[in-house]
């Protein structure tokens, strides 16, 4: 049986995507119900068609439908978040000409996830997000926001009023001036709120630990360590209670699977307020880089009722998730072949390789990989048995800590084996 160390079941927020306070989400919600019924805002076209997707496919609207009636009543979710598919539509309409705006203890910066973060624990949302012809639809809403994001508009949140990102609490949440922007400019120099979020680090801000030891393998992302396992199977139920690691499934088909079986995968996720590119681990070659597509608001129905979102299902969207997958030979012999995969979660399953990580191409060890786009993020790396001899002592989850301490980009993560 594979050996786990997690950060298990917890109460809070990983990332800080959502308020971990259900008063925080409701009263952030009711704020932008109401902004959406004053815009009355004409319906998007992506939109139009979502709700002409839910009206004449039965089985689509018997899924909306019955997952916003089977919230449950409890206290917890005392507060309806939806009451009918046409507020939800509403809603994600509203979504499409929004950015974040910063706030220090309840940020949201996943806002489809807050409108759909119930529905998703409810029989029908396990069944609904996991709909081929749903998922391929959402894609289509996710990229329509994405266009925003990337617009000039999206700029008008970087201010210097208290929920801009230029007053002075963000200005420290996000450590800008470890990032390369124009402090005098009107927007720091981005063109875009994608730009902000993808912002690049100021030469010299992370440096790479043990350099020049091939055996010292880095953390590729800025990250807080969740999960563990070793003598990972070729194929497991990853569905089910504990979400087991299925090599198969994460790599999507790959014909390597078999170099990893009995190994180990390491999982971190990513901070809302932290940096979103991904570096090399080590200095190698690559030896493949592929996107997957996949799911985007799907969770591990294992785990039952999660009125926090996809909080628990971090290890099951290892498998089903958009994902970015990427081979690298390790120039150390011991390390050998293993695989950086950088995973979506929710509307934020924008993973983009950097053009030069082709089959053949040179890594060096704090080199970068790629990023991710607008929001929240996971990430694994897996390595082949018997080639992690010890990890970093801030690479080892701490169980339930909701104040686990941040690895940064380029610490040191692992030891490979003599």
């Amino acid at each position: 049986m594979a050996a786990d160390y997690w950060a298990r079941k917890s109460t809070f927020r990983v990332g800080h995507w959502l308020p971990t306070e259900p008063e925080a989400l409701q009263a952030w919600l009711h704020g932008f119900k109401t902004k959406a019924e004053k815009q009355k805002a004409k319906r998007h076209p992506v939109i139009q068609e979502f709700a002409d997707l839910i009206d004449r496919d039965p089985i689509v609207r018997l899924y909306f439908t019955s997952m916003i009636a089977e919230v449950p009543k409890a206290s917890k979710y005392r507060v309806r978040h939806l009451n009918s598919t046409e507020e939800m539509l509403s809603l994600i309409n509203a979504v499409l000409t929004y950015a974040p705006e910063f706030e220090d203890s309840a940020y949201v910066g996943c806002p489809l996830d807050a409108i759909l973060d119930w529905c998703m624990g409810t029989p029908a949302g396990f069944a609904a997000f996991r709909h081929p012809t749903v998922n391929a639809m959402l894609k289509k809403i996710i990229g329509a926001f994405c266009v925003y994001l990337t617009s000039e508009a999206s700029l008008a949140v970087i201010n210097e009023t208290p929920r801009g990102w230029k007053c002075e609490a963000a200005q420290k949440r996000i450590g800008i001036t470890d990032f390369e922007y124009a402090p005098a400019e009107q927007h720091w120099g981005f063109r875009s709120w994608n730009d902000f979020f993808t912002r690049r680090l100021r030469p010299g801000a992370r440096p790479i630990a043990a350099l020049d030891n091939d055996k010292a393998i880095v953390n590729p992302c800025e990250s807080r360590p969740y999960r563990i396992a070793r003598g990972v199977k070729r194929q497991d139920d990853f569905w089910i209670k504990g979400q087991p690691y299925s090599l198969a499934d994460m790599l999507a088909g790959d014909p390597s699977v078999d170099e990893f079986v009995g190994g180990v995968v390491y999982q971190a996720f990513l901070s809302a307020f932290n940096y979103h590119r991904w570096h090399s681990p080590v200095s190698g070659t690559v030896l493949g880089a592929r996107i997957v597509e996949g799911t985007y608001f799907s969770e591990a129905e294992s785990e039952g009722e999660d009125p926090i979102g996809p909080n628990n299902s971090q290890a099951y969207l290892a498998h089903v998730a958009a994902r970015a997958i990427i081979h690298i030979m390790a120039d150390d012999p011991v390390i050998g072949h293993m695989v950086v995969m950088p995973i979506g979660m929710g509307e934020i399953s924008s993973c983009i390789i950097d053009p030069g990580i082709k089959p053949g191409a040179r890594v060096a060890k704090g080199s970068e990989l790629g990023y991710f786009q607008y929001g929240g993020s996971t990430v694994c790396c897996l390595f082949r048995p018997g080639a992690i001899s010890a990890f970093a002592l801030g690479a080892l989850p701490e169980l339930d800590h909701p104040h686990q301490p941040l690895l940064r980009v380029n610490e040191l993560l692992a030891q490979a084996s003599d």
